[in-house]
């Protein structure tokens, strides 16, 4: 072999290793794709649960609230005839009832079937009895007592049917809250009323 063969086998040789070292650094090693590939598809699902919880909470939510908001229309309509609070006071010097009245103008309540308000007393001390009294167009007149009227707010709902001697809902003229002398147990006091209602 001539000294050129030689340096050339030589360098043939040196060539073929350094280029096989540098395709041996180019390549990643396997772990290194495994780990690419879990964090991916870790911040794909990331992504995606993400989306999820932003689009999806969002909608349920605007579903919860119109849900919400239709709930008392659709489970109790009703006909509101004094939303703000009433005062009647009472002072049985020389008063024997004290009346709050309200004109219901030859209203229809055929389709009606529930009288609503809230009631309580100012004076803890008190005992009252609250008169509720419906009046017709044709002159029938009925009453309900709610005996203890509390010292907090409470809900009523008077069934129509208490309403012993009304036979004919079409066309009603008065309903009356009444505090009488002989119903409460002190001379003087106030009970309020809220949100006077019709329901169906």
């Amino acid at each position: 072999m001539v000294k050129k063969d030689i340096y050339e086998h030589l360098a043939d040789i040196y060539l073929d290793v350094s280029s096989k070292k540098k395709n041996k650094n180019t390549k990643l090693p396997p772990k290194v794709f495994k780990n690419l590939f879990f964090i991916s598809i870790a911040i794909i699902f990331s992504l995606t649960a993400l989306f999820i919880f932003i689009f999806l909470g969002n909608k349920n939510k605007y579903l919860f609230t119109k849900w919400q908001e239709a709930k008392p229309i659709s489970s109790e309509f009703a006909l509101v005839l004094q939303p703000d609070i009433v005062k009647i006071n009472f002072h049985f010097d020389p008063a024997r009832k004290e009346t709050y009245s309200l004109d219901l103008s030859k209203i229809n309540l055929q389709r009606f079937k529930t009288l609503a308000f809230s009631a309580k007393r100012a004076n803890f001390k008190d005992n009252i009895a609250l008169r509720i009294e419906l009046t017709s167009a044709f002159k029938e007149k009925s009453e309900v007592y709610l005996k203890d009227i509390p010292h907090r707010w409470q809900e009523y709902k008077i069934n129509f049917s208490d309403f012993k001697n009304i036979s004919e809902w079409s066309s009603m003229l008065n309903l009356a809250f009444i505090v009488e002398e002989w119903n409460t147990k002190e001379k003087r006091g106030v009970v309020y009323i809220d949100n006077i209602r019709f329901l169906r």
